[in-house]
């Protein structure tokens, strides 16, 4: 899919009120609507239980957003999330939005973004208050969700499957492979296992700062060529390109 095509996406992180484990699973997901472009996670990351933040920002390019505790009892996270929100919507560059919590308090903020026809996807918890869960245009149990990722790949290994990373035989970085294979298993794939390529690069570029050029590319249909150990790629009806995961 041409860059210029991709929807803009941004994706709000509660992080007082959310799991971590659930940000590499949310990103896939979040595919579905477009490039995730705007990361950014909010909290008070002087706190202990927020530590593990600190290298999931790194690792998933996301823009942390410091917020003391002003008062006891009180929370600035919600209040920053929301005007962070409120602006990107008034700016006009975002075409829809993830919203990382559990709270009821970021209700009214969904419902706004949604009035002006705006798709806003929610990830919390299974108790999450229905207000919210109701609001969003869907909404997304990230503790179910991290479970079936989990429970795809211990399937992967019953059936066999080699648990290490398998590295081409042209060369090619064994973690490029891994992403890719990643990114085919989270896509649409038809009865004989095929999923659309423009749809395999999106995800992987929303797990990671994945660009094709960094590995002497200047199209995506050319590196998974080039790594037919692992894939394969077939063009259909309407030149379109599907690709499928050999080993």
């Amino acid at each position: 899919m041409p860059e210029e095509n991709l929807k803009n996406i941004a994706l709000l992180i509660d992080a007082d009120n959310i799991n971590p484990n659930g940000i590499d699973p949310v990103l896939t997901v979040m595919a579905e609507l477009g490039q995730v472009n705007i990361r950014r996670a909010y909290g008070n990351f002087s706190k202990p239980a927020l530590s593990k933040w600190g290298s999931l920002t790194h690792k998933f390019g996301i823009q942390p957003q410091q917020q003391f505790d002003m008062t006891r009892g009180k929370n600035a996270t919600d209040m920053a999330m929301t005007i962070d929100a409120i602006d990107l919507l008034y700016k006009g560059k975002v075409d829809g939005f993830g919203i990382m919590s559990s709270d009821s308090d970021f209700t009214p903020l969904v419902t706004r973004l949604r009035q002006d026809g705006l798709l806003v996807y929610g990830f919390g918890s299974a108790k999450a208050p229905e207000a919210f869960t109701s609001a969003c245009t869907r909404f997304i149990d990230i503790d179910k969700l991290i479970g079936t990722v989990n429970r795809d790949e211990r399937e992967r290994t019953a059936a066999g499957e080699p648990a290490k990373r398998i590295e081409d035989a042209s060369g090619f970085d064994p973690d490029l492979i891994e992403l890719l294979g990643a990114a085919w298993k989270a896509a649409e794939r038809d009865e004989d296992g095929f999923a659309k390529l423009q749809e395999v690069g999106q995800i992987a570029g929303n797990r990671s700062s994945f660009d094709v050029r960094n590995h002497g590319f200047k199209r995506l249909s050319e590196l998974v060529r080039a790594a037919s150990d692992n894939f394969k790629l077939e063009r259909r009806n309407g030149n379109q390109l599907y690709v499928k995961r050999l080993r």
